[in-house]
């Protein structure tokens, strides 16, 4: 932005917003005036309504002369406005109970994303971590055709996995060379999830190097790891909870979101960019990258076994979420998961 809003208009926005999440209709200046605690005139409410249209941060619905929060309203909101709330002291101990229980890793990801669900009224997911490391020893590329190479991988002590990719353009077998050779010297000995996470923050690097090479290899290496070994899956509960909203209750709509949790590998792709970034993170919108969920958002948590990410845990529900309750609760569950591996471990 050229240049900052003043405290007023920010507060103004922040208010738009949090009537917007609870009440789900466009806000007028009237019901803005009165919930904001302002003394303002109407004329002071249109024109800061009008600075926050032309930044992009708020829209008219055609059918209504209130205003609603776009998705760069939203992405301002919780990275600067937001409070988030203490967690409930009711959730947090029907949380620990859970853990008590004592279930297998699987029965815990599915009542963990159930309980999530059940908590937030929307849907839950928990990434399911492998139960073993999966250790690369040697990796080979072998042209099969103009797009079509072979990849195989030793894993472990005597694991081999042959996995044909469709590469999208032709490698000579210099460039295969090259990139067998980069691999192997550079990740020989290491698990498969450290290596997905390097060349994940290695990609805009070589980009902005030219690095031929290292490009080509986090091309390759990227198809094979999203194939190969006991990929991780991801326990999703409470989509149906999604129709209870009217933004995202359009029989087309709801289709193609439903596809997208059937089908799970967008999510999943979704939830692996999480797990190179420690902590919390919220996608708005079309920030997800995935375009079945553009009318959402995702809030995600990692969680960890001594120390190491070892999966994710979310909720995936409307923009018009609560997000100073949901994120508190997406973090606290991922503490309480993180401690409950850590004592079965």
């Amino acid at each position: 932005m050229s240049k900052e809003l003043n405290d007023r208009t920010r507060h103004l926005l922040k208010v738009l917003i949090e009537v917007y999440i609870r009440d789900g209709q466009p806000v007028g200046s009237r019901t803005l005036c009165q919930e904001s605690g302002l003394d303002l005139s109407p004329a002071t409410i249109r024109n800061a309504m009008a600075e926050l249209e032309s930044r992009g941060l708020v829209a008219s619905p055609h059918t209504s002369a209130g205003r609603i929060p776009t998705d760069k309203g939203y992405r301002l909101f919780v990275d600067s406005l937001l409070a988030l709330e203490p967690g409930d002291s009711r959730e947090v101990q029907r949380l620990k109970s859970l853990f008590e229980q004592g279930v297998t890793l699987q029965g815990l990801a599915v009542s963990v994303s159930g309980l999530l669900s059940g908590m937030t009224s929307m849907a839950g997911l928990v990434m399911v971590p492998r139960s073993e490391r999966l250790i690369l020893r040697h990796i080979e590329f072998i042209a099969l055709s103009e797009q079509r190479v072979l990849a195989i991988l030793m894993l472990n002590e005597q694991e081999a996995h042959n996995v044909v990719i469709h590469t999208g353009r032709a490698f000579t077998g210099a460039e295969l060379e090259r990139t067998t050779n980069y691999l192997n010297t550079t990740f020989a000995g290491k698990d498969l999830a450290d290596i997905r996470r390097h060349l994940f923050n290695e990609l805009n690097d070589a980009r902005a190097r030219m690095d031929h090479t290292l490009d080509t290899a986090i091309l390759l290496a990227g198809h094979v790891l999203e194939r190969s070994g006991n990929r991780e899956d991801v326990i999703v509960s409470g989509q149906t909870n999604l129709m209870d909203f009217n933004e995202l209750s359009d029989l087309d709509r709801l289709r193609v979101l439903f596809e997208a949790f059937s089908e799970k590998r967008k999510i999943l792709h979704l939830l692996d960019r999480c797990l190179y970034t420690q902590g919390v993170r919220v996608f708005i919108g079309k920030e997800s990258g995935c375009n079945e969920l553009d009318d959402c958002s995702v809030v995600t948590s990692t969680y960890a076994v001594d120390g190491r990410v070892v999966g994710v845990l979310g909720v995936i529900g409307p923009t018009r979420m609560s997000y100073k309750r949901v994120i508190p609760l997406v973090h606290s569950t991922a503490n309480l998961l993180s401690a409950a591996l850590n004592q079965y471990h």
